[in-house]
């Protein structure tokens, strides 16, 4: 009896070390505000493209705040999700962090930002931060309002093709203005 309790006993301390070094290969991150697909494969010791391989990304210049992403490269078992961030109030109206990746990434043109108070002030903290609030402000490539690269807004600088570079962007790289908001606080630009 006191043997069979033994090789019970192994057998189940061996079962559970197999376990955890299988979960240890796959190792996954939360996308935080201000992440890139390039820092966290840096910072995960792999490359953008096994990150890529391993998301299935459609665009690996696309993530969200709150995906989570597989950084070990395995792409047989990769798994990719987009929850919900805590910090807004109007989130089930918000198509990006609660639609799959893929259609998210269809929707490039239009705002994908929860467009509540917070935001708003968020937008105009920021916008005020960067050029006063001025359309025609300029800094060397930086222009308008939003002190965006003159490269995104593609030769037209007129305030419509402002705010909707502007928002397509904040949504694209930190999921709302209040995100970004926090980005700016943290490091001084968004």
């Amino acid at each position: 009896m006191k043997m069979k309790n033994v090789l019970l006993s192994t057998a189940a301390a061996a079962s559970s070390l197999f376990a955890i070094g299988a979960t240890a290969h796959a190792d996954t991150v939360t996308v935080k505000a201000g992440d890139t697909v390039s820092a966290i494969a840096q910072q995960n010791n792999t490359t953008i493209s096994a990150i890529e391989k391993a998301n299935q990304l459609n665009n690996v210049n696309l993530i969200f705040v709150g995906q989570q992403l597989e950084v070990n490269g395995n792409a047989s078992s990769a798994t990719t999700t987009t929850q919900a961030t805590s910090t807004t109030t109007t989130q089930s109206s918000q198509t990006t962090q609660s639609a799959p990746v893929a259609q998210a990434q269809t929707s490039t043109t239009t705002s994908n930002y929860s467009n509540n108070s917070s935001d708003s002030d968020a937008k105009a903290w920021i916008a005020n931060k960067e050029s006063g609030g001025s359309y025609s402000a300029t800094n060397g490539q930086y222009v308008g309002k939003y002190q965006l690269s003159a490269s995104y807004l593609g030769g037209d600088y007129s305030a419509a093709n402002q705010e909707r570079v502007a928002d397509n962007y904040v949504a694209s790289r930190y999921g709302s203005w209040s995100n970004a908001k926090a980005h700016w606080l943290a490091n001084n630009w968004y």
